[in-house]
């Protein structure tokens, strides 16, 4: 996958950004001198989704969303969890980092794939953030569980693409389970990140660095 990235060449920390359906690694870059001057010796790298975008002449997706039935979405997440997985292995064996010293953060389609991946790895990296996204597959959940990575998981109250209602899902399928997560909806916010979300995931992200003595 090409990776956009941001930051030292040898950092202490990684923090991993997974984009959304039709967009690319890049775009969601463009978070990371935000996140910078509060995560120091950080680098953030955005990859490219796998495969094009088959609802836009442009862009990249992690699965299709042709048919979103949970059946299909379920397997289609699946077949490119391994492919995730890889890229988180290689990120960190290549920097001598450890999944402690890892945070991924999704926004949608990105959300979903960090939300599948995360808790079914051997080791909890050090935290989640999701921004407008969704539990897909969580009747496998239980049974798939290997660690419990601290989880953010924030909404907005207005998005039009992804609905609402999955934040309060997802709160409920990773608490269900002993996910340590925690859930904002944003109001006035469609299918997007604002200021206010971003400084809440900076604060999170400060904290399970340790980067913060509370």
């Amino acid at each position: 996958m090409k990776t956009h990235s941001h930051g030292p060449a040898a950092p202490r920390r990684l923090v991993i950004l997974l984009h959304g359906v039709g967009a690319d690694g890049e775009d969601l870059l463009a978070l990371a001198p935000h996140m910078e001057p509060a995560l120091p010796d950080t680098a953030f790298l955005a990859p490219d989704a796998p495969f094009p975008c088959d609802m836009a002449p442009f862009g990249h997706q992690w699965f299709t969303l042709l048919d979103r039935s949970p059946e299909a979405m379920a397997q289609n997440i699946r077949a490119t969890a391994p492919l995730l997985e890889a890229f988180i292995d290689e990120a960190l064996s290549s920097r001598g980092l450890t999944e402690g010293d890892l945070a991924l953060v999704g926004f949608s389609q990105g959300t979903m794939m960090a939300l599948h991946v995360a808790p079914r790895r051997a080791t909890a990296c050090a935290g989640v953030v999701g921004f407008s996204g969704a539990v897909v597959d969580a009747s496998s959940l239980a049974g798939e569980l290997r660690c419990r990575p601290r989880t953010l998981l924030i909404h907005g109250a207005e998005d039009d693409v992804v609905n609402p209602a999955c934040l309060a899902q997802a709160e409920r399928d990773f608490s269900a389970v002993g996910i340590p997560v925690l859930a904002s909806l944003r109001p006035d916010l469609g299918h997007s990140i604002d200021g206010p979300g971003l400084d809440l995931a900076i604060g999170f992200l400060r904290q399970v660095f340790a980067l913060d003595p509370s």
